[in-house]
């Protein structure tokens, strides 16, 4: 007698050793063709697709499984969603079902962390860590957590108080805790846990060969990244270059690899041949998973490439078609790189004023461009033009608060933009149109629940901490505040709210001057009497003189030299010049005209002949001038015939 199908399937899967996902899938399917309301069966042969990498199929057979099949399998088909691309579908299945077991936190997780929400996926990976179960993933939510962490650092969102890595950390935590050293920009750091990354890896024994090679090609790439970033190009380019030879499944670390060393390596050869080979990394790059800031940096270098190959025509329209999908003013400075690659290809290679006018007609057509209008000023500076560029700044910024929305105050407060237009003022000398713009954008940041740069307030207040009005203080007080609370426990903040609170209330600001150090440990060593002696030091500014002082300093420029004066070859030595000589021809007295015409213009014109006047004395005295006769023509005119 013939087993029951559904009896194999069951055998099957009680061997704990069994492997072969094959094998259960087929067993699974003559499950299903025996008894087609088999819903474990179904589940089991939906498990086996998953584990087969045929997530699609998964998928598939989930949505002709039916209403009760569906609800078996929410997390197999939140699971065959993330593997898919599918995040936003992902999100929702679980968000129906919530987050209570821990299975569909794991999933949520990566779900988070795949869609660039890395403080989402920071938060749930820690949440699952303080959870008490036994499951004995600590390890691994560690990395994650790194992990998470690390992407948080490059899309420029600072991970407060990294945790430190122990002496027992395994290689995966050092090599996240390296990639958040070099989104930092602390390169020296990075190189250290690097290379005891590479030992650990190196020295594990839960790795066979082939795993290490696998496991060493993104610490290899980041060390050649950190070699290039120290000017260390030889030891980077040939890291690079097996990376970027490479054939394997993993085509993100080929697709950065190849962009990188295509980027470094000396370049003999023409602009259209590189412009090929970036154009066939751009086509390998659709096949990648790669990080949105990663894929950008690509697309940025792809358009660049083609510029230098003369095919402006083609960047400008991909860069424009690129900006009308975006809602304008951004701080994004992917979104904001393209406007100025775009400028750059409707220039149509103008120079000096010419370009001015071609980018101050484009900015017409996309008046709340932040990268269109910083590319108009940087070129205003770059030509000397600092008071133009200021005007330029102010004009956009003026534009920008004329509008209602929310998010377009934000971008008009954005601590890049306050901090050019206070740079720019105070090159100019204007001390108090750089401290207002301080103060607006102070007073604007207090209304909203975060702030992008902590930077912009400790400004704000140290400035506005100068200033003797009660009211200056106070907001530079909630300024300190702020950032005190934004940083968990700040030395600036501290002293800033002591500095401007403490005159007019001591006991609000009392506990901070504990962790303040004392006066004498800072004046500790400082000669007074020496610096009372030396007097105020004050900065000299360079005084603008009405008239021209009577002793002037040798220039380095050279002297214009005279122009000599030019003779005619024919010119005598003290003859008197020709003072007709700058006349036309035809004016000068000198003037014969030629023909039958010319002769009887040459009475109407200067050089013919010259009408005789006479004087008549008039009764009484004076008299008037008249043209005088002709005198009678001797000769008789002959008669004609009749």
């Amino acid at each position: 007698m013939p087993q029951d199908p559904a009896a194999a399937l069951s055998a099957l899967l009680r061997v704990s050793s069994i492997q072969d996902h094959d094998e259960i899938l087929k067993a699974a399917n003559a499950a299903i063709k025996a008894n087609k309301s088999d819903f474990v069966s179904q589940h089991t042969r939906i498990v086996a697709l998953l584990k087969l990498d045929r997530f699609d199929d998964a998928l598939r057979a989930i949505a002709e499984g039916g209403t009760k099949l569906n609800a078996l399998c929410v997390l197999e088909q939140a699971y065959g969603l993330y593997k898919t691309g599918k995040l936003d579908e992902a999100t929702a299945v679980i968000q129906s079902v919530g987050l209570a077991e821990r299975s569909f936190g794991h999933v949520a997780a990566q779900v988070a962390y795949r869609a660039e929400r890395f403080d989402d996926a920071r938060a749930i990976y820690s949440r699952l860590l303080d959870a008490d179960d036994d499951t004995d993933e600590e390890n691994d939510l560690s990395i994650n957590i790194r992990a998470a962490a690390a992407q948080s650092e490059w899309m420029g969102y600072s991970f407060m108080n990294p945790p430190p890595t122990q002496e027992s950390d395994g290689f995966e935590i050092c090599y996240n805790s390296a990639c958040a050293c070099i989104a930092r920009g602390s390169l020296d750091d990075a190189a250290n846990l690097l290379q005891r990354a590479i030992r650990l890896c190196d020295a594990s024994d839960d790795l066979n060969d082939k795993d290490k090679e696998a496991e060493m090609r993104p610490i290899l790439a980041q060390q050649a990244y950190v070699y290039a970033k120290t000017g260390k190009l030889k030891e980077a380019l040939d890291l690079y270059r097996p990376l970027a030879g490479a054939d394997d499944d993993d085509p993100d670390l080929i697709a950065i690899a190849r962009n990188n060393l295509l980027a470094m390596e000396p370049n003999a050869e023409s602009p259209y041949v590189l412009q090929r080979k970036f154009a066939m990394l751009a086509d390998g790059e659709k096949t990648s998973k790669l990080f949105k800031h990663q894929s950008n940096i690509l697309r940025c270098n792809n358009l660049v490439v083609s510029l230098q190959a003369s095919k402006a025509p083609g960047v400008k329209s991909r860069t424009a078609a690129l900006l009308g999908e975006i809602d304008h003013p951004t701080t994004s400075a992917d979104i904001n790189i393209l406007s100025v690659l775009n400028a750059t290809a409707s220039a149509e290679g103008a120079t000096g004023k010419q370009l001015i006018r071609n980018l101050q007609a484009l900015a017409t057509k996309r008046p709340n461009d932040v990268g269109l209008v910083l590319t108009i000023i940087q070129i205003q500076l770059d030509g000397g033009h600092a008071g133009s560029a200021l005007s330029i700044l102010e004009s956009f910024l003026q534009r920008l608060e004329g509008q209602e929305a929310a998010t377009t105050h934000d971008v008009r407060f954005s601590p890049g933009l306050v901090a050019l237009v206070v740079a720019l003022n105070r090159s100019q000398g204007r001390e108090s149109s750089a401290k207002a713009e301080l103060v607006k954008a102070a007073t604007h940041w207090q209304t909203r629940s975060t702030i992008p740069a902590p930077s912009l307030l400790e400004e704000a207040g140290v400035e506005l901490m100068k200033s003797s009005n009660p009211q200056d203080l106070q907001l530079a007080g909630t300024c300190f505040q702020r950032l005190f609370s934004e940083q968990q426990g700040s030395d600036i903040a501290s002293a800033g709210l002591v500095a401007c609170m403490a005159p007019s209330n001591l006991e609000a600001v009392q506990h901070h001057l504990t962790g303040l150090p004392p006066v004498e440990a800072l004046i500790e060593g400082v000669d007074i009497k020496t610096l009372l002696d030396a007097g105020v030091a004050t900065a000299a500014r360079p005084a603008q003189a009405s008239k021209r002082p009577a002793t002037q300093e040798p220039s380095d420029k050279p002297k214009k030299r005279r122009r000599k004066l030019r003779l005619p070859k024919n010119y005598v030595e003290g003859t008197k010049p020709d003072p007709e000589r700058w006349l036309p021809l035809r004016d000068r007295s000198s003037y014969r005209p030629k023909g039958k015409k010319g002769k009887k213009k040459a009475g109407e014109t200067q050089g013919g002949v010259v009408k005789e006047e006479e004087t008549l004395e008039l009764v009484g005295g004076g008299g008037v001038k008249v043209e005088k006769a002709p005198p009678p023509n001797s000769k008789k005119k002959k008669k004609g015939k009749k």
